[in-house]
């Protein structure tokens, strides 16, 4: 599985390459930006999707939810990709109606390199927050040790490492914080950038992985498959109702249970820290944001075209890259949405 999505990965340039120096066998260039979260899979989706249709390219950059939001709004790219839902202010601004599409679900994993301790470690959510605020500094502290009892945890500094960029990673992330943190929530609070109180900063999920991989004592935050990707280990977090839980595709959907029977039309909807046994707390859906009425109506069929095979085909992809596919009856939802894109 590793291999897998390390070679898919590595494939996405091949993509953007036929995308942009191929155009003579593709009639059609569809362009995009945004979220670094979804980047794995959404790279197997255009690469595999490009053999279904050959008539069409996708050029996606992934540069970060902020960059994809700003891009969408400005109309230099036909669809933009965020971790992050916007805000009614940030629909106004746009120029036209954005419709969120919710592709997938994953999880944001509190990831760390800590020499001796390959995986197993747990953290309570509330002693996440403090590390993240600076409060807890060190590896061996008592809350850290009381958690990990035959673990020998290290008398060193704790380095942590957050998001340099706007990021819906970040978004995800620290709504969870301010969930269980007040002094998070007052001080800090959440958004695709905050003011971090402590920390080294990596640009997209990627530039998080890289920093953690390469120092010793860190911890940082990052989507499941990237953690997957660089062999970095990752915490069992508390969860809301007290338990601790690996993140994983079935306790990423047994975040969305809940949600999705009360799915708002417009898909506006947090997953983090939900209620049940088995829900990992730190959950997010990632949407893609297309305009209701497309400039260019030959794209904009096409669009529609995609994102319609994305939640038949598309969603049987998600498993294997260690994203969970939406629940049966969003994906219903998402169809009908998906026909109002003219």
């Amino acid at each position: 599985m590793l291999h897998g999505i390390k070679k898919t990965i590595m494939a996405l340039a091949l993509v953007v390459v036929a995308g942009t120096a191929g155009q003579a066998s593709a009639d059609i260039l569809v362009n995009g930006a945004g979220a670094t979260f979804p980047y794995p899979l959404y790279s197997k989706w255009f690469s595999e999707y490009a053999k279904i249709d050959k008539s069409v390219k996708f050029n996606y950059q992934s540069i970060g939810s902020g960059g994809g939001i700003k891009q969408i709004t400005a109309q230099t790219v036909d669809f933009g990709a965020s971790d992050k839902f916007l805000t009614d202010k940030d629909l106004a601004a746009a120029p036209g109606k954005l419709i969120h599409i919710p592709t997938v679900m994953g999880a944001v994993v509190v990831t760390y390199n800590l020499p001796g301790v390959a995986k197993g470690l747990k953290l309570d959510s509330e002693d996440v927050a403090d590390i993240f605020l600076g409060k807890i500094t060190m590896w061996n502290d008592p809350r850290i040790a009381a958690d990990n009892k035959g673990i020998a945890l290290p008398a060193k500094p704790i380095i942590v490492v957050h998001r340099s960029d706007g990021s819906g990673t970040t978004a995800i992330f620290t709504d969870f914080l301010s969930g269980i943190s007040a002094e998070w929530s007052k001080n800090v609070g959440m958004g695709a950038s905050v003011k971090w109180p402590v920390g080294l900063g990596g640009k997209g999920n990627e530039g998080v992985a890289g920093q953690v991989k390469t120092t010793p004592n860190s911890i940082g935050y990052v989507e499941l498959a990237y953690a997957f990707e660089n062999k970095l280990a990752y915490a069992f977090l508390k969860n809301k109702v007290g338990v601790f839980v690996e993140p994983s595709i079935k306790s990423t959907s047994a975040a969305a249970a809940g949600a999705a029977k009360q799915m708002p039309a417009d898909y506006r909807i947090s997953l983090v820290n939900q209620p049940g046994k088995e829900a990992y707390p730190v959950v997010g859906f990632t949407w893609l944001l297309v305009y209701e009425q497309q400039k260019d109506a030959l794209k904009g069929k096409k669009l529609v075209e995609f994102l319609t095979w994305s939640m038949t085909q598309g969603q049987a992809m998600a498993s294997p890259m260690l994203y969970a596919p939406l629940p049966e009856n969003v994906q219903k939802m998402v169809r009908k949405t998906i026909k109002t894109i003219k």
